[in-house]
């Protein structure tokens, strides 16, 4: 697998680079990953980077984007944090990965049995994490099919709040980036959401891609 030059990741559409993630995934639930030389990677990625996408996940030890999108050194902008929320350092870091430094899609990655999820649902509050917490909050108050045991022991409760969560994500990064909006909106990048089965593997993006 070639390390990304410019001229490469100019050419990849939005299109294109959601279709790489696609291929990725699939070759990681499948065990087929590609043969890389890391090490080579490394050193042609020395003087510059050119990664295709940018992918907001939570910090669970089982969803790193590297892994399950089986992609090498220089490919992706990874940005994790509990709950795959946003902040205004999150969005600073989406706009220099686009803006600055060229990639073409951002993707919002949730997962099923997430930790974070499970704490806003419970109303978790300890520390630091209170304020991170109140942030899925809204997902939770917006899960209107579940009437009766709305907390973590209803995975199907979680599962609904997770993937709304992602869908908050989504069009929060619309909302509170005008630099991300304009160039979704120009076609320039794309944006999606996720959900990534940690049992399987397997991640099942969002039909709705708002530009390709």
């Amino acid at each position: 697998m070639k390390t990304l030059t410019k001229d490469m990741q100019t050419a990849i559409t939005p299109a294109m680079a959601l279709e790489l993630l696609q291929e990725g995934n699939k070759r990681f639930v499948n065990n087929l990953k590609v043969n890389r030389n890391l090490l080579q990677q490394a050193n042609e990625t020395s003087d510059g980077q050119h990664p295709f996408a940018v992918i907001l996940s939570c910090i669970d030890s089982r969803t790193s984007a590297e892994l399950i999108f089986d992609q090498g050194l220089g490919d992706v902008f990874s940005v994790r944090i509990a709950g795959n929320i946003i902040n205004e350092d999150i969005l600073g870091s989406m706009e220099f990965g686009c803006k600055v430094a060229g990639s073409k899609i951002i993707v919002v990655l949730g997962h099923t049995k997430c930790g974070a999820v499970k704490g806003a649902c419970d109303h978790v509050e300890m520390g630091n994490l209170t304020a991170l917490l109140t942030k899925i909050r809204p997902a939770v108050d917006d899960e209107t099919e579940t009437s009766e045991n709305r907390n973590s022991s209803n995975s199907n409760f979680v599962e609904n709040v997770a993937v709304i969560n992602v869908k908050r994500t989504v069009n929060a990064i619309m909302q509170r980036s005008p630099i991300l909006k304009e160039m979704i909106e120009a076609g320039d990048i794309g944006i999606i959401g996720g959900m990534h089965d940690i049992s399987t593997g397997l991640v099942t993006f969002h039909p709705e891609m708002i530009s390709n």
